[in-house]
């Protein structure tokens, strides 16, 4: 992660919590988040931000102590106490807060989602993407969550709010496009960051690079075709990347690009084009949607949107900025991730009467595509969902 001037983006202020609650004229939502790494600190960044809605983190939990002393730090500048403990089960026997954010690596998902929801006390969670980094795993969270109709959990499947792609979204949805037919994905990005103990050079940690990065590209298929999977098919291989590298003693097994097709119930097809050693592009994505009257395309971070209909021709392609001018905070994810705390903390308010945006059963199919592509390539031909999910 970049290093981050805090003055220059307004962050030297004190924060009160009576103070707050007066201005806001309610009941402070306290957060906690476990996993206080590069995606956690981008969480509490974007909390921050949220403070005039009600939002306050006040404990995180991380085994890793520089990341702990990197939390502090942040958090002394905003002027939030906060209070730090080295695992999740203490910060969740502490009573401190009332809404959970997972950010810890994807393997571990599981196990504490699992004692979240079996904790007596009832958290509300904002789990990162993957859900886990396995169908049966998803699965048995699923289980277990029908247990606790108390408890909101959502899916940091974030990409549905980054402003060009909910534009996109919001044209699908308004029939503009007619039945969709084709999705077409390309991401071109850099190389995988580095993380902690370099968990994420290795797909018996990450779910494999399908799972990890893609599970956002899957769900966003979904959402514009209106169907679920029924067969994957990908090509994909480690060309460039990390082949140099090695962790006790081992070469890092995560793919750098591929091919994955995808083919929905209802006759739709999506396609993603990645490529992880694409630095030199002006968009990291780019989304095309094609239906039966017209073809609609989102650029990020260009924020550009277009859309034009058959009858019309290219003469008629409209071309927009899309923006939502309720980000206060661009953060590592184009305001998308702003957006996302933005609606969770609605439904958190909302007490029972809102649902989450990205259920769990959203974030199983994203992983389940994942799954089924990571295998296609390791086999060579079509895996059908059931074939993975069963």
């Amino acid at each position: 992660m970049q290093s981050l001037d805090l003055n220059a983006i307004g962050m030297g202020l004190g924060v009160n919590y009576k103070n707050l609650e007066q201005k806001v004229g309610e009941k402070m939502v306290k957060y906690g988040i476990i996993g206080a790494g590069m995606m956690g600190r981008e969480h509490l960044l974007n909390l921050y931000h949220l403070r005039s809605e009600g939002a306050a983190v006040v404990c995180v939990a991380d085994p890793h102590l520089p990341s702990q002393k990197i939390s502090m730090e942040f958090a002394e500048s905003f002027g939030w106490p906060l209070k730090v403990f080295s695992g999740h089960k203490e910060l969740l026997d502490s009573g401190l807060c009332d809404v959970v954010v997972i950010s810890t690596p994807n393997m571990t998902h599981y196990e504490i989602l699992m004692d979240i929801i079996n904790h007596p006390k009832t958290h509300h969670v904002l789990v990162e993407k993957p859900l886990c980094t396995t169908v049966e795993d998803c699965r048995q969270v699923i289980e277990a969550a029908k247990k606790r109709p108390d408890m909101l959990l959502q899916v940091g499947l974030e990409y549905r709010y980054m402003p060009p792609v909910a534009k996109l979204i919001d044209i699908v949805n308004g029939g503009k496009l007619g039945h969709v037919k084709m999705v077409s994905i390309r991401e071109h990005r850099f190389p995988f960051l580095v993380k902690v103990n370099n968990w994420n050079r290795f797909n018996c940690n990450s779910g494999g690079t399908l799972v990890e990065k893609c599970c956002h590209f899957f769900d966003l298929m979904r959402l514009f075709v209106g169907s679920n999977p029924v067969r994957v098919m990908a090509s994909g291989a480690i060309d460039l990347n990390h082949k140099d590298e090695m962790y006790d003693g081992k070469v890092p097994d995560i793919i750098d690009n591929a091919y994955v097709i995808v083919e929905f119930e209802n006759g739709a097809r999506g396609m993603l084009d990645l490529c992880m050693f694409a630095e030199g592009s002006k968009n990291e994505q780019e989304i095309s949607v094609v239906g039966e009257i017209g073809k609609g395309e989102a650029f990020v971070p260009e924020n550009i949107v277009r859309y034009g209909l058959r009858v019309e021709g290219r003469d008629g392609v409209r071309t927009m900025r899309a923006e939502d001018h309720r980000i206060k905070y661009d953060g590592l994810h184009h305001g998308s991730s702003y957006l996302e705390h933005l609606n969770f903390l609605s439904a958190v308010k909302a007490e029972g009467k809102k649902i989450p945006a990205v259920d769990l059963n959203d974030g199983l199919t994203a992983v389940a595509i994942g799954v089924a592509a990571q295998l296609s390539i390791e086999m060579g031909r079509f895996v059908s969902i059931k074939e993975v999910t069963s």
